[in-house]
């Protein structure tokens, strides 16, 4: 069984489970910073990506970033002649080259997003982009209404439906959340990591809360120990951003790893996997969130559709998660 969700206020009905298309774009960088998350397989990519589709998953988010570009045009192919059954969300503010792979800096000019869309448009090979995100989590909130009125202009041209902020800070949601024709935050969220403000803005204003880091970069996959080590290529490695904070010196977090262990057994309770119950916590969490979990291989990707089969969390094992995790 699939289950829908509402993409906010937009009325755009989505798969509860969204797939995050940020690992099939491959290698790109900042300097000798690794954004992406290591070497991909194109062709693996894309059965993965047709495995979503024939098990009800119908939403996918990428950023025109994610691999320089490359994330989008494998959406591309992968979607060619199935554009219609699928509902895509892209992301901008990133200035970068698609030959080097290089990421030089930010821009949120009303210039250069639609500079940035009608890119993005010609790699997704699209007419429009369902939801359009601003990628910038912390600009200045009393820099943002240009960025948002730009955005309102490109629904009213067609170039895009809908569109939300990826941001963890509730000042920088309300702003958006006052364009009509915005509909979602992207925050991180996950069982170990929760965000109640902002998930609180985003049901006070019916906005979608995507969830970004559902299974905490990997780490509720239940495949990391504290040795483990990520490529060099890969986000998570020992020359990652300041921002990640789920690995450290290219291991995972111990603080982290410890939080897992504490609702492993409630998370895997009633036949789950660990990443199906983390998943599972996400939709119990709200009624406004949907996951999208990364994915290179269809493994992944049957795994996390898995848990469409079981849904969510019930209101005691919520509760037990919240004691052992002593956040109640």
């Amino acid at each position: 069984m699939t289950f829908t969700r509402k993409l906010g206020r937009s009325g755009i009905e989505v798969s509860a489970l969204g797939m995050g298309c940020w690992a099939i774009g491959g290698p790109f960088w900042a300097g000798e910073t690794p954004l992406g998350w290591g070497k991909v397989d194109d062709e693996e990519s894309i059965r993965a990506i047709h495995a979503a589709l024939d098990l009800g998953v119908n939403f996918f988010d990428t950023a025109d970033v994610y691999g320089a570009g490359h994330s989008e045009k494998v959406l591309a192919r992968a979607f060619a002649g199935r554009r219609s059954d699928v509902i895509i969300a892209s992301k901008f503010s990133n200035v970068f080259d698609e030959a080097t792979k290089q990421v030089a800096r930010a821009d949120a000019s009303p210039e250069y997003i639609r500079q940035a869309c009608e890119a993005s448009l010609r790699r997704l090979n699209t007419e429009y982009i369902d939801l359009y995100q601003f990628h910038d989590n912390g600009y200045p909130t009393d820099k943002a209404e240009p960025v948002r009125e730009t955005l309102e202009d490109l629904v009213k041209e067609g170039k895009i439906r809908a569109y939300g902020w990826s941001t963890d800070f509730i000042d920088r949601a309300e702003v958006f959340a006052q364009g009509k024709n915005c509909t979602a935050i992207q925050l991180q969220l996950n069982v170990l990591d929760d965000n109640a403000a902002v998930i609180a803005v985003c049901e006070k204003h019916d906005l979608a809360a995507i969830n970004r880091g559902p299974l905490a970069m990997g780490l509720l996959s239940g495949k990391y120990t504290a040795d483990t080590k990520p490529s060099i290529d890969d986000v998570r490695g020992e020359k990652s951003p300041e921002w990640m904070t789920y690995f450290r010196d290219g291991k995972p977090s111990p603080e982290w790893l410890s939080k897992m262990e504490t609702v492993r057994e409630i998370l895997t309770s009633n036949g789950r996997t660990l990443p199906q119950g983390a998943l599972a916590w996400l939709w119990a969490r709200s009624e406004q969130t949907i996951p999208i979990p990364g994915f290179r291989t269809v493994e992944q990707v049957e795994e996390n559709c898995g848990a469409l089969q079981f849904g969510a969390l019930t209101r005691e094992q919520m509760q037990e998660i919240e004691t052992f995790l002593r956040r109640s």
